[in-house]
């Protein structure tokens, strides 16, 4: 007896890029939704990239990937989302030369107050965005304001790369697994302010704070794992766009399947919960149950904790009033 398959569509935007180049072919192996979902792509690009975009769907249609229907290939946002289930926004506008982090949010805030609006007007009820184009955190929070409609757990950033960069930190530190590692949190903005914190971290059941020093945890891990973009830019002469596709990937299959109770670091709108503004686009330790995130409630904090986690409350602060100026 067959079952017969679930069908949901997916709109990637920046679907020339290398982020997508490596995202796109993970979707369609069936890594998200499952082996028994087909998946219809939507390809998001901007006028001069569409036919850039059109060889990538080429290349995805030669694949023959078996959990691939559709693909749809456009400029047109009002196409690219309706009817959408699920959405990665990894298109964005990287900061120019000369310019200024203000400049960049501006420039974003267009593209992300378009896509916004287009996912309120037409994406499916259930659609779920997680924003990857950076700055991510605060396009989210655009996204989501020029969506009204759309509650606000509907909006994720990526901060998962951020996760995934601190577990393999500590892993090569200590010589564990990354399987290993729980309770790891970063809390915060995608940005060198964020906060990879390992107070309540354990590997084989053992506190991660007891097997390493607190001067190389301060000194070197949080500034690494806060700079690893950079770093990687440096070496390999490009950006890490494979990692952020791996994490996207992680990202929205936990949102969709569950993590089985266990932590993953998730940028959601905050409710208020442990300082946040309201509204603010925050990294905090979260539990996908149903389909659902939730922020892990009741954490004590240090005088140590709370200092990074104001300070990254404060940077949010500063690029939502830029953002809310867009409205």
């Amino acid at each position: 007896m067959t079952t017969t398959p679930n069908k949901v569509k997916v709109t990637v935007t920046g679907a020339a890029g290398n982020i997508a180049y490596s995202l796109l072919w993970r979707i369609g192996a069936g890594e998200v939704f499952g082996p028994n979902t087909i998946v219809d792509l939507a390809l998001l690009e901007v006028p001069d990239h569409v036919s850039n975009a059109e060889g990538v769907a080429m290349e995805l249609s030669d694949s023959a990937l078996e959990r691939v229907g559709n693909i749809t290939v456009t400029d047109d946002a009002a196409k690219a989302f309706d009817g959408a289930n699920a959405a990665f926004l990894v298109g964005a506008k990287p900061r120019g030369k000369g310019e200024s982090r203000a400049d960049m949010l501006q420039a974003n805030g267009q593209i992300f107050i378009g896509q916004g609006r287009a996912i309120n007007d037409h994406a499916a009820d259930d659609v779920r965005v997680l924003v990857v184009g950076n700055p991510a955190n605060t396009n989210a929070y655009i996204a989501n304001k020029a969506a009204p409609d759309v509650s606000a757990e509907h909006f994720n950033a990526l901060m998962r790369l951020d996760h995934n960069r601190a577990i393999s930190m500590l892993s090569q530190k200590l010589g564990k697994h990354s399987s290993e590692f729980e309770n790891i949190a970063v809390w915060g903005n995608h940005s060198d302010t964020q906060f990879p914190d390992i107070a309540y971290a354990t590997v084989g059941g053992q506190p991660v704070k007891d097997l390493v020093d607190e001067a190389w945890y301060v000194d070197e891990f949080i500034p690494r794992v806060a700079k690893r973009g950079a770093e990687i830019i440096e070496v390999r002469g490009r950006s890490s766009a494979a990692s952020a596709a791996s994490a996207a990937v992680d990202h929205m299959r936990d949102w969709v399947a569950g993590t089985e109770g266990k932590w993953a670091t998730t940028a959601v709108p905050s409710t208020g919960i442990y300082g946040v503004d309201e509204g603010l686009v925050f990294g905090f330790p979260a539990i996908a149950r149903d389909g659902r995130w939730t922020v892990v409630e009741g954490l004590e904090l240090t005088d140590f904790q709370r200092a990074r986690i104001n300070a990254n409350i404060e940077a949010l602060r500063e690029e939502a009033a830029i953002a809310d100026r867009l409205f």
